[in-house]
């Protein structure tokens, strides 16, 4: 029988729990809510166990018809982890069906603070309001089996392990083909593994009903990107567009596709619509709009316009997303040293930025080419050398590498650090450049260089020359969590697109 194959499942904590929550699942399927009880509390011992414990119990007792022991198992897994989705979903589901509306309505109101506007809350509680019913999370056997499944590749995919989240993922599709939630997890995942023509293909396949519609064929349009089939991602977007004309996600990601596509100005005009759009009292969940808005008007030479914007967006990042406000620290810092503006508060920021995100190659060479264009060449080179380490194959940080070495005299060292920016297929007219110093080697500079301890005391407008270059990490911050905001914007606009 099945139970005994599943008993035999493997070793270790994630086959035990596995193992034991299809096992008890089958007793359920074959009516014998017991043993299917019995089987569920042998799970003991790792923390997460209770959780997944109570919450299955409380799915399973639901299922039989135990409404007492579904709405206390249930009840104890949301007290223990009302930040989860499925688990909320499951609790509130069950409350609603109970006759309980206020219940289901606080739960889903609760997690709107944490994760505003997810589509299937959103949905969830305009039903509620309208007084109609809520289908149960899970109705079969064969659906919580799916569902035990689903979860060990949802937590998979969050943890970076894609590719068994992907098996786990596709067999609860399997079990459950309408698994909304699960078809979306592995879509991303595969995002994640970069088959993304395989993530387009699971996106098109949640139906047309399913209130996660919307967040899948926004993603579609930003894959689209990723492709490299940008005329079509526009359309795609446009498309989507016409029919959801005030959706303030939809809009963002048609700027930030148009912004990956080096449109400045129009991605400008697309982020303001947006932000015209946002609810009072919203702006902080919507900072990215700001962030975003502020980059492409930089790009676009609105140099006043984008400082404005990056501000706001660094007073509205909340602290709760470090690596964030290591990229807004990093982009405003960067673009005044570029200016040779506020040079002290830069050194300062982007130092703290490299605090919040010790680990991103990218926002320390950042640091390392503020210290290489004031003129600090021994503190560039040692920043540099640390990014490199971090970020080996970006041809831009073993560019900077190449030209810090070079003013520092070691200029074999510098040549090497060329030759490999070159063979890492930068950008065409990063690649001229390269060939260039490949050739000559860097000039002379013309003048002695601002440092953080003398910064400049002419008009930094009419001696500096504009910006060579944005940050090329700072298109890519941690986004709000939840849908159905894309994950990632669609690529470096100073780069070739790509996550």
């Amino acid at each position: 029988p099945a139970r005994q194959s599943f008993g035999r499942s493997g070793r270790g904590a994630a086959a035990d729990l596995t193992g034991t929550l299809l096992t008890a699942w089958a007793y359920a399927g074959a009516g014998d809510g017991k043993r299917a009880y019995e089987t569920l509390n042998r799970l003991r011992g790792e923390r997460y166990f209770n959780v997944f414990r109570d919450y299955h119990a409380g799915l399973i007792a639901s299922v039989i018809g135990d409404r007492a022991e579904a709405e206390r198992k249930l009840k104890a897994a949301y007290d223990a982890d009302h930040n989860t989705l499925r688990i909320v979903d499951g609790y509130a589901r069950f409350e609603a069906g109970i006759g309980r509306t206020d219940l289901a309505i606080d739960a889903y109101s609760e997690f709107e603070k944490v994760m505003p506007r997810h589509p299937l809350v959103v949905d969830a509680l305009d039903k509620l309001k309208a007084g109609k019913p809520l289908s149960p999370l899970i109705a079969s056997a064969q659906e919580g089996a799916a569902e035990v499944l689903y979860g060990l590749g949802s937590a998979g995919s969050t943890q970076g392990d894609e590719l068994p989240a992907v098996v786990y993922l596709r067999l609860a599709l399997y079990l459950a083909p309408d698994h909304a939630v699960g078809r979306l997890t592995l879509a991303d995942a595969l995002d994640r593994m970069k088959q993304v023509e395989r993530s387009n293909e699971a996106y098109a396949q949640i139906p047309a009903s399913s209130p996660l519609k919307l967040n899948a064929d926004i993603q579609i349009g930003l894959n689209l990107e990723q492709l490299g089939r940008g005329d079509e991602a526009l359309q795609h977007l446009d498309t989507v567009l016409k029919a959801n004309p005030d959706n303030v996600d939809v809009i963002s990601a048609l700027g930030n596709v148009q912004r990956a596509r080096k449109k400045f100005t129009e991605a400008t005009e697309t982020y303001t619509r947006a932000i015209n759009l946002i609810e009072p009292g919203r702006e902080a969940n919507n900072w990215t709009l700001f962030y975003f808005r502020g980059t492409a008007y930089e790009r676009a030479g609105e140099w006043q316009k984008a400082e404005a914007d990056l501000k706001k967006a660094l007073n509205l990042v909340p602290p709760t997303q470090p690596n964030a406000k290591a990229q807004v620290l990093n982009y405003l810092a960067y673009s005044w040293v570029d200016r040779n503006m506020n040079i002290d508060d830069s050194f300062t920021m982007l130092k703290q930025a490299v605090d919040l995100s010790p680990r991103d190659g990218m926002i320390i060479d950042s640091l390392g080419w503020a210290y290489f264009r004031l003129g600090r060449w021994d503190d560039a080179v040692r920043e540099l050398e640390k990014a490199v380490e971090l970020k080996p194959g970006d041809p831009t940080i073993n560019d900077h590498l190449g030209d810090a070495y070079w003013r520092t005299g070691r200029r074999l060292e510098g040549k090497f650090q060329w030759q490999h920016a070159k063979d890492l297929n930068p950008e065409p007219e990063e690649l001229a450049k390269i060939n260039a110093k490949l050739k000559d080697g860097l000039p002379e500079p013309d003048k002695p260089t601002a440092t953080a301890e003398n910064p400049p005391a002419q008009d930094p407008a009419q001696t500096v020359p504009a910006p060579v270059a944005a940050p090329h990490n700072a298109e890519n911050p941690e986004l709000p969590k939840g849908a159905p905001a894309p994950s990632e914007p669609p690529g470096a606009a100073d780069k070739k697109p790509g996550k």
